[in-house]
């Protein structure tokens, strides 16, 4: 019988959802309306993507959306819990579909967090629309509000990436992990 999961495997998602969120509390610039741009902190999930394909990258993006939520709850209405947590950050694992492609870790970065900015700009527009400018439309607003700090923590994890010992290191964890 073959297992979904291996034990190796959710071990080693275990740690990159800990570094994760350990690095969520490295704020380099918070927004005043929530948001923030850490220290690679949503890396750390996609990399499961990279290292595992979709079935880790998804169920532990979906872990640490509650852990999210957990650490810094932001209530207004259930759908929005929903949005902001549940579906914003589990499409960081939308990592996992390009786990075989070439230059899957880049692009598996960029789709998770592309995801994830898709999501929360939804949710902006929807429940937080009425604070935009007056003269803005309530989407462009919230496109800009949220990738600006979303954006900005993934052009940092790509110019790291970028960084050829870094990218040997990572591809020596996949090699140790797989």
């Amino acid at each position: 019988m073959k297992r979904s999961f291996s034990v190796k495997g959710l071990a080693a998602c275990g740690v990159c959802i800990a570094l994760a969120f350990v690095l969520s509390f490295v704020k380099l610039f918070s927004a005043p309306l929530g948001g923030s741009v850490t220290l690679c902190s949503m890396f750390f999930i996609c990399i499961i993507g990279y290292f595992f394909g979709w079935k880790y990258s998804l169920t532990a993006a979906l872990a640490y959306g509650i852990l999210q939520f957990v650490q810094k709850p932001e209530i207004y209405t259930p759908v929005q819990v929903i949005i902001d947590y549940g579906c914003a950050f589990t499409a960081l694992g939308l990592s996992g579909f390009f786990q075989n492609r070439k230059y899957g870790l880049w692009l598996g970065y960029l789709a998770g967090i592309t995801g994830r900015f898709l999501f929360a700009t939804l949710s902006g527009f929807v429940f937080f629309g009425e604070y935009a400018p007056e003269g803005w439309n309530p989407v462009i607003y919230s496109a800009a509000y949220n990738g600006s700090y979303i954006y900005i923590e993934g052009i940092i994890t790509l110019i790291l990436l970028a960084i050829p010992a870094v990218r040997k290191a990572v591809d020596r964890v996949k090699n140790s992990v797989i």
